[in-house]
């Protein structure tokens, strides 16, 4: 499952979920406010009565992403219909390949490892998209542009530290600093997997129990290992790169400059069979994507997990602000 799964607020888990009628499936909450046109505008030669379906998984990042695709559809003058909240990755990925669903947002780490089945990602964010892609043609799932937003896994520090830790930006400059500052905080899941922090380490040219005392790691339940790292009871916290504490608590996330997290990049996901009826579509989400970064996401993250609000008004807002849709 994709490493965002960790980032759900409570509220969000005890609303999730969609309602199985003997229908179908319809779902939980599906307000968003009414999109007027921006500089997306209505599709040329669109039916009346054109209709689109966007789903989405069911934590927070997801359910932002997912009301902006509902106004974006809104804006190209399709009838759209919101079944955003699905309580995880396959079950929205089915609704999506069955036709169910016409598109979602989704991650090309995700796709490359709990889709199609490979065991480790490719950091490489352009290589990882353009896999995904060619593989997923034969699944009639087409992949849309890339987004720059990748919500991988980093590590963090406090950013009053930074100067003190010589400047630090960039997970290569971690070997130039004393074994006293090279304090982590992790989960016990990261801690421990080969693909976890030792590995990282010696990718960054440090080793576990010399260069860093095993004195200086800290094992923390995933939630706690940002207010930990702002607290000071470590330098470097393991965290996930468009988390909106990690704007809240002022953390700097550092560079992962050569290379070890696997590529998690946003993309506009399309049931093969909607985007041949509607190639269109494909035009209106390259809008939106090259302005989705993570500054972009924590911001949106925050607002509904730290400050409360509804994802589909924070959503609403920002694409207002980057006029791809109006007000009515």
């Amino acid at each position: 499952m994709h490493i965002g799964k960790w980032i759900k607020s409570a509220s969000l888990v005890a609303a999730a979920g969609i309602i199985l009628t003997g229908c179908g499936l319809a779902p939980a909450a599906s307000y968003v406010p009414v999109a007027g046109p921006g500089s997306i505008q209505p599709l040329p030669d669109l039916p009346d009565g054109a209709s689109m379906t966007v789903t989405s998984k069911n934590f927070t990042e997801q359910l932002v992403l997912g009301k902006i695709a509902v106004l974006a559809g809104q804006a190209a003058g399709f009838k759209v219909s919101d079944l955003t909240n699905v309580p995880g990755s396959q079950p929205a990925r089915k609704l999506l390949a069955s036709g169910q669903a016409s598109m979602m947002w989704d991650y090309t780490g995700t796709a490359w490892m709990t889709y199609l089945g490979h065991e480790e990602g490719i950091a490489d964010q352009k290589e990882q998209w353009q896999k995904v892609h060619d593989q997923d043609l034969g699944n009639n799932v087409l992949w849309g542009a890339p987004a720059p937003m990748n919500n991988t896994y980093a590590m963090a520090v406090r950013s009053e530290k930074v100067k003190d830790l010589g400047g630090i930006s960039k997970s290569s400059q971690l070997k130039d600093l004393d074994a006293k500052d090279l304090t982590f905080c992790v989960d016990a899941e990261f801690n421990s997997r080969s693909d976890g922090l030792n590995p990282m380490l010696e990718h960054y040219g440090l080793k576990r129990g010399t260069s860093v005392p095993e004195s200086n790691i800290g094992v923390y339940d995933t939630g706690a290992i940002y207010s930990a790292t702002d607290a000071g009871a470590c330098n470097f916290g393991e965290v996930f790169t468009t988390d909106g504490r990690i704007q809240a608590l002022d953390l700097t996330v550092l560079e992962d400059d050569l290379g070890y997290f696997p590529a998690y990049n946003v993309a506009p996901v399309f049931n093969g069979e909607f985007v041949a009826k509607y190639p269109g579509i494909v035009d209106v989400f390259a809008k939106i994507s090259p302005l989705l970064t993570d500054e972009a996401l924590r911001a949106m993250n925050l607002e509904v997990d730290v400050n409360g609000r509804e994802s589909a008004d924070v959503a609403f807002e920002w694409m207002v602000s980057k006029g791809l849709i109006s007000e009515p």
